[in-house]
């Protein structure tokens, strides 16, 4: 960015050197002055017909420039149209390349956007599993919790040796003093 600025300044100080060889070579090459005489009596006459209509007043004979005067204000014109025609081109760089930036911004800010919105189907996806563990895991845990409350309930209302051997799988059967059970052959 600040190459951009530096070469806009260089840009535009070389420039008045050129305008200024601009108002040189008018005076000296008989071609070039030709074209600034003309250019400044067609200004003149534009000029002073824009007046006399502005004013209301008919546009009588209008007498020419005097050469001298000619070639200053032509050669000034151009000399002045050079300037701003870098100034406008300058102006107009300086768009494009903002623009483009601003664009190469956008589209990393929206590939940052895509990443972030893949990222947030992610964790839905991956909440979505836990909340069917949880589920999964709070029903287990409600059923070991009705298994202890009935156990219990159970314990509490006496005999929990008979109903423990009422819920022992058919197959095993006690087997010695200790109170082990093994089973069947």
């Amino acid at each position: 960015m600040a190459t951009a600025k530096i070469a806009t300044l260089l840009i535009r100080t070389i420039a008045k050197p050129i305008s200024a060889q601009i108002k040189n070579q008018a005076k000296q090459h008989e071609r070039f002055r030709n074209v600034c005489v003309s250019l400044a009596q067609m200004m003149y006459r534009s000029e002073v017909g824009l007046r006399t209509g502005i004013l209301g007043e008919p546009a009588k004979h209008i007498r020419p420039l005097s050469e001298t005067k000619a070639i200053e204000n032509g050669a000034n014109a151009l000399a002045e149209g050079f300037l701003f025609s870098v100034a406008a081109a300058l102006i107009l760089g300086e768009t494009y390349r903002t623009s483009r930036n601003q664009s190469k911004r956008r589209d990393d800010v929206d590939e940052k956007l895509d990443g972030l919105e893949n990222k947030v189907v992610e964790l839905r996806t991956e909440i979505g599993e836990w909340q069917g563990r949880w589920e999964e895991e709070r029903q287990r845990n409600d059923d070991l919790a009705r298994i202890l409350t009935r156990v219990v309930e159970i314990g509490t209302k006496g005999g929990v040796l008979s109903q423990v051997e009422a819920l022992r799988p058919l197959g095993f059967q006690k087997h010695g003093e200790e109170g082990q059970e093994r089973p069947k052959k």
